[in-house]
């Protein structure tokens, strides 16, 4: 039977054969309008029912629920924050640095923030019970026409009894009467430090409907923040860990797709600002691709994307800088030398500069900052300066995560994106990411160095291009105070030579060549001559031949006339007719 059972799961695509899929009710959910947040939720919290939030000190548990209930009362959805840990009047006074007049929603009756908190001197005792609080919740609430709730630092409430059970047993009763009255409700607890402490509150995530963990954690000095959905009843959700960032607008979570790849196609063919390059790319670069120029220090990464910065100003189009290494002052003046003049872009406002030591925060701030920017400022490309400094953000691992997250929003907004990346050795190809998102890169260039008596040359690659057709050798290419400037091929023999050596080279060959077109002249002359000195005999045989016609010629008339004169002779005489006389050819009659 059972394996009767089984053979049909699998028939049915491995749904159940009692039920119909199609019948299904999805959970009804209300967005929470948070950055990122109704992505991991897919779709937002579970409506008229329970959610919540844990999370150590500073994770922004509060904020979390204040926002949910400020944006929805912008919506025209009234709201009801309760807190039993801060005054009314601080916490509009925290809401109005991100931006949130709460006054002006409560003078609309849209949003209400509900003093709960007691003296910690207060000792409950006895038979009290939380209906009091109850009812002044719902007499509010029916005044507001609400069913949105946050009730914040429930657990200053539950220690108040300093009772397990009786903790557990009111906390019962508060879950209990939010659930009958249908009200969406968001709890916001502490997460315990000791694991005496987080044994203590665990049940409230088996209670809850949904559960949402906050965390911040320090390592190698930086802090970084993460959110992780542990629970949601009756709905699927993102399950891992992903970064988030308090911001000046409130919270902002940066969540890769769930849903699946959602990236633009490669666009058009755009110049890089250097024709000879653009031969060699096959064209130039793809619009909404990522590039990669991976190099030494000194191999001209920062040049040759100011080369393209400038081209495409030009054309119009915007590029935000995005530096980890220099400021913006340096960047600009450093690149009057190569004589790329930057300054008239910036002017335009056609670009920006973003810049900041990776240590001066963590890497879902960072993210966060370049993304607000990007969204601000909608650049046509973004040039990042440089991903081998993202290490020093905290680990490699949180500088993959941030690579990856801000090229999957570039690839998703139609945002081309330059990666410059500075390698250890000078022509090791193999790495040159250094970061393992090679397969994320369209177009890969590769700047080396070599060392050939006695002197540096530099050495361009290109690895790869998808959809276009491009070279595949290395060229020769100088810094000049014209940009930089590709060498012609090399079609020396040998392997490819670079600077003083190719030059030498090239001097060689330019002899041997000299002195081969040299020695093809002299026999070209000596073949002239001689042809000349056949000619002249042919000619003198010629003459000696046309002498000797002419003299046998004259014997042959004398010959005649003498033959003649002898047949008159013979007449004149009386010779008979009958008479004939011949000659041998001895001359013999």
């Amino acid at each position: 039977l059972f394996f009767e059972h089984s053979l049909a799961y699998l028939k049915q695509g491995g749904q159940s054969t009692n039920g119909n899929p199609k019948n299904k009710c999805p959970l009804t959910k209300i967005p929470t309008h948070i950055a990122g947040m109704d992505e991991i939720l897919e779709g937002g919290i579970p409506k008229n029912r329970t959610t919540i939030i844990s999370g150590g000190p500073g994770c922004g548990k509060s904020i979390f629920g204040l926002e949910f209930l400020y944006l929805g009362a912008k919506a025209g959805q009234p709201g009801i924050f309760v807190t039993f840990e801060e005054r009314a009047e601080a916490v509009k006074q925290n809401a109005l640095t991100m931006g949130w007049h709460i006054d002006a929603l409560e003078e609309q009756n849209l949003l209400f923030i509900m003093e709960a908190n007691l003296d910690p001197k207060t000792l409950i005792s006895g038979d009290f019970t939380l209906q009091g609080l109850f009812s002044i919740i719902e007499g509010k609430a029916r005044m507001m026409n609400c069913n949105r709730i946050v009730v914040d630092a429930v657990d200053i409430l539950l220690r108040m009894y300093n009772d397990y059970n009786r903790e557990r047993t009111e906390y019962y009763a508060l879950h209990d009467w939010f659930s009958k009255r249908k009200i969406t409700t968001l709890m916001t607890v502490k997460s315990a430090q000791d694991h005496g402490q987080a044994e203590r509150y665990e049940f409230l995530d088996f209670m809850a409907d949904c559960v949402i963990h906050l965390d911040q954690r320090v390592k190698d000095q930086i802090s970084t923040r993460r959110i992780r959905i542990t629970k949601y009843r009756g709905s699927s959700f993102g399950r891992n860990e992903y970064p988030y960032v308090i911001t000046e607008s409130g919270l902002s979570i940066i969540p890769i797709s769930t849903t699946g790849l959602r990236h633009k196609p490669l666009g058009d063919v755009v110049s890089s600002g250097n024709k000879r390059l653009d031969s060699i790319l096959g064209g130039g670069y793809r619009r909404s691709s990522c590039v990669l120029i991976a190099g030494i220090t000194g191999a001209g990464k920062t040049t040759l994307a100011s080369t393209f910065i400038q081209s495409a100003s030009q054309r119009d189009e915007k590029v935000l800088f995005i530096g980890f290494e220099e400021s913006e002052e340096a960047i600009v003046t450093n690149m009057l030398s190569p004589g790329i003049d930057l300054r008239p872009a910036i002017e335009r406002d056609k670009l920006r500069y973003l810049t900041a030591l990776p240590e001066a925060m963590g890497s879902e701030e960072h993210l966060m900052r370049a993304i607000n920017n990007i969204r601000s400022f909608q650049p046509d490309h973004i040039v990042l300066d440089a991903i081998s400094a993202c290490d020093r953000m905290g680990s490699r691992q949180t500088a993959f995560e941030f690579l990856i997250r801000l090229l999957n929003f570039c690839k998703e907004n139609d945002v081309t994106c330059f990666l410059l990346n500075q390698t250890t050795q000078s022509m090791d190809i193999h790495q040159i990411s250094g970061m393992e998102i090679s397969s994320m890169v369209d177009t890969a260039l590769f700047l080396g160095m070599v060392e050939v008596g006695g002197e540096i040359n530099r050495m361009l690659l290109v690895l790869k291009s998808r959809g276009l057709s491009h070279s595949n050798q290395y060229r020769e290419y100088m810094i000049t105070n014209k940009g930089i400037e590709l060498m012609d091929i090399y079609v020396g023999e040998g392997g490819v030579l670079t600077g003083a050596a190719r030059q030498e080279q090239e001097a060689k060959e330019a002899a041997n060549q000299r002195m081969r077109e040299h020695q093809i002249l002299k026999k070209k002359h000596e073949l002239s001559h001689k042809e000349a000195a056949k000619q002249a005999k042919l000619a003198a045989l010629q003459a000696e031949i046309d002498m000797n016609k002419a003299e046998l010629e004259a014997l042959m008339e004398e010959e005649n006339i003498w033959h003649h004169g002898r047949e008159i002779r013979g007449h004149l005489r009386g010779k008979s007719k009958d008479n004939n006389i011949s000659i041998s050819d001895d001359g013999r009659f």
